[in-house]
């Protein structure tokens, strides 16, 4: 009850400001009601539009300087420079155009603002000018464009006949990812979303009369590849739309119910070299600083390392956040010894 009152006391509070507002602007017999613009106020929204860009511009800069360490720094990847220089070009072409644009936009704004007296000029057309900003676009867009599709078409010829490829499959679920190795024939055995079986441990429903299947070896907690070595990835989902992003990879491929999507891709840096890199360490350095102020004041937080990591980048339920995997890149040694420490399908069917 007492908050009603108080709520009820505060609207008639508002409406007694606001008749008292009213009454005093009536008051003002003398003042210049008319609401067209003068030239004072058109010189005053002039500056304006000035002082509204230098907010623009130096809104840009601080955010280059406070957020631009955060970016994801050296590509992981054979095809991940590729991937930097469109999305760079891409950058420099808008921020170039949008510098322009704005100061353009802006100082006009200014420069030809209402003056009393002053009369606009039609102008009509101009058939040169209408050529000059309609073809620059143009060019401009379908440069982009074309490298573009070069660069797409770089990423996609998948040819798992070349380079005696890795086979792997990410197998997407609400919220979690498991990977599947081919085994020693490369060759994944048939699977079928029908064929689960959870008290037989067929987690992923492979096909057990396939005799590719046999060898397959599943991983659950880990992603591991070996560098320098192309890397091919079949992806399913087995209920919602999901996508397998790995950033530092500069690869991202959706995950389909029924049906299969593919992305391949060569890692060159390892796990340990990553770890080296001048820009992850500095990024180390600042979360655990972070991290350590906020031990200081109570939470369990362990120290932060830098590991590759497989995320969703679709939002596929409450638990999206959480559903990632970590990725391991090492030496074709340390892979090979990896390999040998994990059971093939057919023995892990035949322990059941």
């Amino acid at each position: 009850m007492t908050a009603f009152l108080t709520i009820i006391v505060l609207i008639l509070v508002f409406i007694a400001i606001w008749q008292m507002t009213k009454i005093f602007e009536l008051s003002q017999t003398a003042a210049d009601r008319s609401q067209v613009a003068n030239d004072k106020d058109n010189k005053l929204n002039g500056y304006l539009m000035f002082a509204f860009l230098i907010f623009i511009y130096l809104l840009t800069i601080v955010s280059f300087w406070k957020w631009g360490k955060v970016v994801l720094g050296t590509p992981a990847s054979e095809h991940g420079s590729q991937y930097d220089n469109l999305m760079n070009i891409s950058l420099g072409l808008i921020f170039f155009v949008q510098i322009v644009t704005q100061a353009l936009l802006h100082y006009f704004a200014y420069k030809y603002r209402g003056e009393k007296g002053k009369k606009a000029l039609f102008y009509a057309d101009n058939d040169k000018l209408e050529f000059i900003w309609t073809i620059i676009p143009v060019v401009t867009l379908a440069g982009l464009i074309l490298y573009g599709l070069y660069t797409w078409t770089n990423l996609m010829d998948i040819n798992e006949e070349e380079g005696d490829p890795v086979i792997v499959e990410l197998y997407a679920q609400q919220f979690n990812w498991k990977a599947r190795y081919a085994g020693n024939d490369n060759v994944l055995g048939d699977a079928n979303v029908r064929l689960i079986d959870l008290d037989n441990n067929n987690i992923l429903g492979l096909d057990e009369s396939d005799p590719n299947a046999g060898d397959d070896v599943i991983s659950f907690t880990e992603l591991h590849l070996p560098v320098n070595r192309k890397i091919i990835f079949k992806m399913r989902s087995q209920d919602v739309l999901h996508s397998a992003y790995m950033p530092h990879f500069r690869a991202q491929m959706n995950c389909v119910p029924g049906m299969i999507t593919q992305f391949s891709f060569t890692p060159t840096v390892t796990t340990a070299e990553m770890r080296m890199d001048n820009k992850i360490s500095d990024k180390v350095q600042r979360i655990n600083k972070l991290r350590a102020d906020r031990r200081a004041k109570g939470e369990e937080l362990d120290p932060w390392e830098f590991d590759y990591v497989l995320l969703c980048n679709k939002i596929c339920g409450s638990s999206h956040y959480n559903m990632q995997m970590k990725i391991v890149v090492e030496t074709q040694e340390e892979f090979n010894a990896w390999m040998k420490e994990q059971k093939t399908f057919a023995q892990t069917m035949a322990a059941n």
